[in-house]
């Protein structure tokens, strides 16, 4: 067969559709895959931080107590997050191209836009599968040491005579607002939108890098960028660029480095602040704007790299 009659059978030849059911497929596989690498071990080293976390405090202020529970297991959520979405990113590609997994994967034929989007799913879902385990933990813990801290503190001002109505119901209070409630939830729900747009980062870089640990370290400077991108804004920006150039210079910034600052709730959690159902909504946007930009640029670099 000619060259000409080649190309001919090849444009004749169906094209492969988009399919959620083979996405989900390799979705899966990519969970089963990054269990048996015990990726989930940190899952083990939360829940005993958090137990300790939750009985080692001893401060007298009640207040104190319970934001100290919070901002310890709500940080240790945000490094679980984000160091397995990106280690275990890293590792994915590379490691499909070792094992020539890849190879037989894509000569089914599957769509290359289906493997990237199966293997990002499969890590998504293994963070949030690893975020609620962790959430369920936390607030069984939070909800105990909240009815701990209630009945000691009640005990306290009852043995100083100082029970009366009011100061028991202004103690309900700080405790009920520093204890359990749904702005711990929508914390975590932040810690997943950013982890996930760290993901989709790692997943571009690993498509570009040749070496696994050159994708981890650029992603966790992207990272550390990403939390500071106002006071470069602030700083370089504002006080040496005229305001049209410092518009562009930040939309480049953005584009390069996802401004991560827009998911940080977790100060005003742990502060008992309330988290506005607008302020939830606008995340999930600005993390979904994210995610299918770099997931576009992924899909048409890995499409022109050679296998």
């Amino acid at each position: 067969m000619s060259v000409s009659e080649a190309d001919l059978t090849l444009s004749k030849a169906p094209k492969v559709r988009f399919s959620p059911l083979r996405v989900w497929t390799l979705a899966m596989a990519t969970v089963t895959q990054l269990v048996r690498m015990k990726i989930l071990a940190f899952l083990v080293v939360f829940c005993l931080l958090a137990v300790g976390a939750g009985f080692a405090f001893s401060v007298i202020n009640p207040e104190q107590q319970l934001n100290l529970l919070k901002s310890v297991t709500l940080g240790a959520l945000q490094i679980f997050s984000i160091v397995i979405g990106v280690v275990s990113t890293a590792l994915l590609l590379p490691k499909d191209m070792e094992d020539r997994t890849l190879y037989t994967i894509l000569s089914k034929p599957v769509p290359r836009f289906d493997y990237l989007l199966g293997k990002l799913v499969g890590v998504l879902l293994l963070i949030g599968g690893g975020l609620i385990v962790m959430d369920a933990v936390l607030s069984v813990i939070l909800w105990l040491r909240q009815s701990l801290v209630l009945e000691d503190t009640l005990a306290e001002i009852k043995q100083r005579g100082m029970d009366s109505p009011e100061v028991q119901q202004q103690v309900r209070e700080i405790v009920a607002r520093q204890g359990l409630t749904w702005n711990m939830h929508w914390a975590v729900w932040a810690i997943f939108l950013k982890a996930a747009v760290v993901t989709t980062v790692a997943l571009l870089l690993s498509c570009i890098a040749s070496s696994t640990l050159f994708t981890i370290v650029i992603t966790l400077c992207i990272t550390i960028i990403g939390h500071g991108e106002a006071l470069i804004r602030d700083f370089f920006f504002t006080p040496n660029l005229s305001s049209t150039a410092g518009r562009a210079a930040t939309l480049l910034l953005a584009a390069f480095c996802p401004d991560l600052a827009q998911f940080d709730v977790v100060d005003s959690v742990v502060n008992g602040e309330i988290v506005p159902w607008a302020a939830v909504f606008d995340m999930t946007g600005i993390a979904a704007l994210y995610v299918t930009v770099y997931l576009f640029v992924t899909h048409l670099l890995f499409c022109e790299k050679e296998l």
